[in-house]
């Protein structure tokens, strides 16, 4: 029980700026109370000069102190303290001043450490996030429209799946793109430094307009104003059943609820299921709680999940599958069909590892694109002097056969990528290969 109760106090969440349609990746939602939440009474602000300092401090004290590699990934932390508090003392503007120190989190390459002023945090269980209704992917290298939002403006003026962006405001896509890649700061891979600057392209505050022009499936181009709007992005399970016993089940993070609805799903519409495909390709992680409750659904009871270490190399935690769901005690119910896993760059932190785990343990194959090498464990959340909050990655993570993920990512053993022809005509190889793979084991 003492280690469930640690396990409680572990998030494994990366930036749902990889989940959801394009937005701004600021949010004005409170984080909620949680375990292991470290709170302070704001006193200070960074109008002043004493303030930002104040935070500053702060922020590079909390790193040194807490991060979970001592050596921070090659950086001179002292330096970098040196090379960045000039700067943020004379910040023109709390907006400038977080800027500031986001740009000397970034040195150190790590998706999961992150800063959030007292206007912007951000409650990864309940988002809400500033959206034109455009979810952008990159396809052959070009900015491409995976999908839009029904009902949205973009829809109405006619934006559809398989469009290029071409423009954003006066600025050719490409070179904007180009640019965000280049001054991407906090980002753990290549493939996660390009999604994340994909998904901020059309980025801005709410109740902005922004001019975006793209050229049609038809070779003409076209430009429309779209405003950016604030939309709820709350994980929910989907569930869609292919022809016979076959089942694609859809989920954007590991939290509680999905997990719940999964487990009692399998007792009602998925009974009977031979085969399930898990699409995680746009599932940016959750808590482990979660995590390890869907896993269990999979794999044999108390089967070991991979390892938590601090930055002295202990073990913290290992999470391993149980009977029954930690949160409610209800039983969990074993699958025993076959199971695929699709994955994407935008797969991250705790779905890395539940792809991860079922790929060691044989027991389901990956189908899709590496996914985004961003998994790190934040063990507590802290509140800055000015009611801002620093999430600090204090936890590596192994695999069950010691392999680290971070900076790595989960190799697919059948990859699959995004095609325009596809987009357009909207077809999913992705699905129609894992349903394919799924009735050959049936026997279909």
């Amino acid at each position: 029980m003492r280690t469930y109760r640690r396990l409680r106090q572990i998030f494994l969440v990366c930036t749902l700026v990889l989940l959801s349609f394009t937005f701004s990746p600021l949010s004005s939602t409170g984080l909620r109370s949680a375990p292991g939440v470290v709170r302070a009474e704001a006193f200070v602000s960074t109008e002043t000069r004493q303030g930002r300092l104040a935070v500053f401090d702060d922020v590079w004290e909390t790193i040194r102190a807490r991060y979970y590699d001592a050596s921070f990934n090659g950086l001179d932390w002292e330096a970098e303290r040196e090379r960045f508090r000039p700067t943020a003392a004379e910040a023109k503007s709390p907006a400038e001043f977080y800027s500031v120190l986001r740009r000397m989190l970034g040195s150190l390459r790590d998706a999961h450490t992150r800063v959030y002023s007292p206007e912007e945090k951000f409650d990864w269980r309940h988002p809400r996030v500033v959206t034109t209704g455009i979810y952008v992917r990159e396809v052959a290298g070009l900015p491409a429209v995976a999908a839009v939002e029904r009902g949205s403006e973009a829809e109405r003026r006619g934006l559809r799946a398989g469009d290029i962006i071409t423009s954003i405001g006066d600025e050719p896509a490409l070179e904007l793109f180009a640019r965000r890649v280049r001054d991407a700061v906090g980002a753990s891979t290549a493939q996660s430094v390009r999604a994340r600057a994909l998904s901020a392209l059309l980025g801005g505050p709410a109740g902005t307009s922004v001019k975006v022009g793209w050229r049609a499936s038809d070779g003409k181009e076209r430009t429309a104003v779209l405003r950016r709007e604030w939309r709820d992005r709350t994980a929910r399970l989907v569930l869609e059943k292919s022809r016979g016993d076959l089942f694609v089940v859809r989920f954007d993070a590991f939290t509680q609820t999905v997990a719940r609805d999964f487990l009692r799903s399998l007792g009602n519409r998925l009974r009977g299921a031979r085969g399930l495909v898990l699409d995680l390709r746009n599932n940016g992680g959750g808590d482990s709680e979660a995590m390890t409750d869907v896993a269990s659904v999979f794999l044999s009871p108390r089967t070991g999940l991979g390892r938590f270490m601090d930055r002295t190399g202990r073990v913290v935690v290992e999470p391993r599958t149980r009977r029954s769901m930690l949160m409610t005690a209800e039983s969990i119910a074993p699958f025993e069909g076959s199971l695929v896993i699709l994955t994407s760059e935008r797969t991250s932190s705790a779905a890395e590892i539940f792809a991860a785990s079922l790929k060691e343990a044989g027991r389901a194959v990956i189908i899709g694109t590496k996914t985004c090498g961003c998994v790190l464990a934040i063990w507590r959340k802290h509140q800055l002097p000015d009611g801002g909050e620093l999430d600090v990655s204090e936890l590596d993570y192994r695999t069950g056969g010691g392999l680290r993920l971070e900076g790595v990512g989960v190799e697919p053993q059948e990859t699959i990528t995004l095609d325009l022809a596809d987009l357009r005509a909207g077809r999913d190889r992705a699905i129609e290969r894992a349903l394919e793979r799924l009735k050959a084991e049936a026997g279909q």
